[in-house]
């Protein structure tokens, strides 16, 4: 059990690193070639790679990718003991704007109705996310909802922080030897395009899950579709059986997806086809989509209904081109972990010495530990406390910032013995 006065310092640490990252803008672009995606991310990176030597890490780096490195030295005598890695990612989604971020602290929710301060069309509420009522008396911190927070994973850098500074502060909490990495790009799934795995020990753990206790070892198999529709443009006075209007065209593609197989209509286990953007004129329309599901028999269908759509549509329209290019995002990393129990095992001891109750939860989505787990690096994914990223509703009890940050400690000491 940790002692009162380390929760404390915990939470206070936690909360305090918390509020000042998400105020850092570091939105990712999916349509950008840049590495990383947008400049601004190495505002945060810089932050951080500062704070971490003035925390006495090693090595700490700072690299022209956007990662930042550091190596955190056992306690005296622990040297040997295995190394593990903490990760958290540096970007925030694209989905809502991440810049100007003002969070607010709501003290002590009574089980009411939310309201934001910049923008009154909204109001969190028990319907929109019903956690909530688990969280009555606890301190709520949202944005003024006119952006989103960025716990998603601001939270799990500040969980990450909080534990490399009590690490610090309080010499009795021992430890092995411990890397450190915050990685960019992971909301547009490249978060591990350009990781050196050579700074990263042959385990590791993101931070980067939901609610408090969440422990995730199963991630959707993930595709991304881009779709180019080419037309031919003609006066549409004198258009007839000549025009190739390619946007219009598009629109009806699209629109034959299956519905009932779409975000908004799926949940649990079932996949679905997300259409995440779309622009175009008469002579080049482009859509992105993204695949997702538990099982990679059910995306290579959907990927074969979306080719047949395409011969389809050629034939419909004589003259009509069109190009799908289909990347593979991640795999579901159950396959590359499931063999590897004591990774699982000791990350579920961490939570319930934390106090909470362990909740086992498959991933609707991917975290850079899908893509560490194919590499040969086993990487479960544990909470870090939000509710309904990427979104202008997004959500965090303070609390949730102290029990991850006291699920690092409780890790770091398990593994000494393992």
């Amino acid at each position: 059990m940790l002692s009162e006065e380390i929760k404390e310092f915990l939470l206070e640490e936690s909360v305090k690193r918390f509020l000042r990252y998400v105020q850092v803008w570091t939105t990712s672009d999916d349509l950008s070639q840049s590495k990383p995606s947008t400049e601004n991310q190495f505002e945060l990176g810089k932050i951080l790679a500062a704070e971490l030597k003035e925390l006495n890490l090693q090595n700490v780096t700072h690299d022209n990718f956007g990662y930042v490195y550091a190596d955190l030295p056992a306690s005296s005598g622990l040297e040997n003991v295995k190394r593990i890695g903490l990760i958290a990612h540096i970007d925030t989604s694209q989905a809502v704007s991440g810049k100007n971020v003002k969070p607010v602290i709501h003290k002590n929710y009574d089980s009411g109705t939310i309201e934001y301060a910049s923008n009154k069309d909204i109001k969190l509420t028990t319907e929109d996310s019903p956690i909530l009522k688990e969280y009555i008396g606890l301190d709520i911190i949202t944005s003024e909802g006119d952006t989103l927070l960025g716990a998603d994973d601001k939270a799990g850098i500040a969980e990450i922080m909080a534990a490399c500074s009590a690490w610090r502060n309080f010499p009795e909490l021992k430890h092995g030897p411990i890397t450190i990495c915050f990685t960019p790009d992971e909301e547009v799934g490249k978060g591990t395009l350009n990781i050196n795995k050579k700074r990263l020990p042959e385990i590791c753990y993101t931070m980067d899950g939901s609610e408090m206790g969440e422990l995730e070892f199963e991630c959707f198999d993930a595709w991304k579709a881009t779709i180019t529709f080419t037309g031919l443009s003609v006066h549409p006075g004198y258009a007839k059986n000549l025009l190739i209007n390619a946007v219009h065209i598009a629109s009806r593609f699209l629109s034959e997806i299956p519905e009932q197989e779409s975000p908004e209509n799926t949940e649990d286990r079932e996949g679905f086809y997300y259409v995440t953007g779309f622009k175009g004129e008469v002579e080049e329309a482009k859509a992105g989509l993204i695949i997702r599901d538990y099982v990679e028999e059910n995306n290579e269908e959907r990927m074969n209904f979306l080719k047949k759509l395409k011969e389809l549509y050629e034939i419909r329209y004589p003259g009509l081109k069109i190009d799908i290019q289909f990347e593979h995002q991640y795999r579901n990393m159950l396959q590359f972990i499931e063999n590897d129990k004591i990774v699982v095992d000791l990350a579920e001891k961490a939570i319930a010495m934390s106090g909470l109750d362990v909740k086992f939860h498959s991933i609707r989505g991917g975290t850079d530990g899908s893509r560490l787990s194919e590499m040969g690096i086993p990487t479960p994914n544990i909470f870090s406390g939000g509710s309904l990223f990427h979104s202008r509703k997004e959500h965090i009890p303070t609390l949730a910032l102290q029990k991850a940050s006291e699920v690092l400690i409780h890790l770091a000491k398990l593994w000494i013995s393992a």
